[in-house]
């Protein structure tokens, strides 16, 4: 393999990131490069556990021809020992720089994209004073992007929500023309210039049940979800809707749309992860760089057992991978 890598970061050492990359490398060894930013010695100590070699890297342009024989690590050292199971805040400074270096390493052209491993936003709050409320708004901070958008994706489903991490009693509150507008314009970019779609479908869900049922359930669609769809179908894009939510989800409707553009968090990801649990993959469009990530957290109840699944990841990889073919990163 020629190709540049993707940049992968290790996210919170007591959590199950190094395990699963180490079961990623196994799957994708032959498939695609990439390499992992994280403690040498912390990684070493779980390849023994998990009898998964890996191999300490200077730079990224080693990291393809490493693939073949082990997982290539480039070594970040953490200033205490890890414990499986126990985030330890006197790391969190030297987690956090792990991403910005992966970044760094994506924006210089040395790694093709990057894909990170879950953090414990507590851990980093306590050691290293981290004032975002996770990985998207850190990096959108460090791209100096003021919309970043998350999509969520599985071979069955792909899900944008315009309104994130707020309280449900908030979401009418923060909703509205131009929100919407940004989000959706934002994705309809990302989706031709990243995902290779050249003529993008997206359905559009409304607020309120029935889609507001004509304003009897609710005005938002009437005031302005839909003259925000007409403004942007106009300008010449595939939109549907305002639809209701109840019935845009089952096979047959997802036929008809390549994204579905949600109002709120859990109206875009109780369909997904209902569809397919395990390999979903967070993306962050809007950035200067390809971002993905497992669509999973830290799961400590069963770090060091060894049955952490990593088809998330594997997805997350290959979801960047190809990404960045179509951006032209490789």
């Amino acid at each position: 393999m020629t190709q540049k890598p993707v940049a992968l970061t290790l996210g919170e050492p007591a959590g199950i990131g190094g395990e699963i990359s180490l079961k990623a490398w196994e799957t994708l060894r032959a498939e695609l490069p990439f390499f992992l930013i994280a403690d040498a010695k912390h990684m070493q100590t779980l390849a023994k556990q998990t009898g998964v070699p890996i191999k300490v890297i200077a730079a990224p342009r080693e990291a393809a021809s490493a693939m073949e024989h082990a997982l290539p690590v480039l070594d970040h050292p953490l200033p205490a020992p890890v414990v499986s199971g126990a985030p330890n805040a006197q790391n969190a400074m030297e987690v956090v720089a792990m991403i910005k270096r992966a970044v760094d390493l994506t924006q210089s052209g040395q790694a093709c994209a990057l894909t990170t491993n879950p953090i414990h936003k507590k851990a980093l709050q306590d050691g290293a004073g981290f004032a975002f409320p996770g990985h998207t708004e850190y990096l959108a901070s460090l791209a100096n992007v003021e919309r970043p958008i998350m999509m969520l994706s599985a071979p069955e489903l792909r899900v944008v929500p315009v309104t994130i991490h707020i309280a449900i009693s908030k979401v009418p509150q923060i909703l509205n023309a131009k929100l919407l507008e940004q989000t959706i314009r934002v994705t309809h970019k990302a989706m031709i210039a990243d995902l290779g779609i050249s003529s993008p479908r997206i359905a559009v869900a409304g607020l309120n049940p029935h889609a507001g049922e004509e304003g009897a359930m609710g005005g938002e669609e009437i005031d302005f979800i839909t003259p925000t769809l007409n403004k942007l179908r106009a300008e010449g894009m595939n939109l549907a809707g305002p639809m209701s939510a109840d019935t845009m989800f089952h096979a047959a409707a997802r036929e008809h749309y390549d994204l579905a553009m949600c109002m709120y968090h859990d109206q875009a990801l109780i369909p997904i992860k209902t569809l397919n649990f395990s390999a979903g993959v967070n993306t962050t469009l809007g950035l200067p760089f390809i971002r993905t990530s497992p669509d999973h957290g830290t799961a400590f109840d069963i770090v060091g057992q060894n049955i952490a699944d990593p088809q998330s990841l594997i997805e997350a990889l290959r979801t960047a991978n190809e990404m960045a073919k179509h951006r032209g990163t490789l």
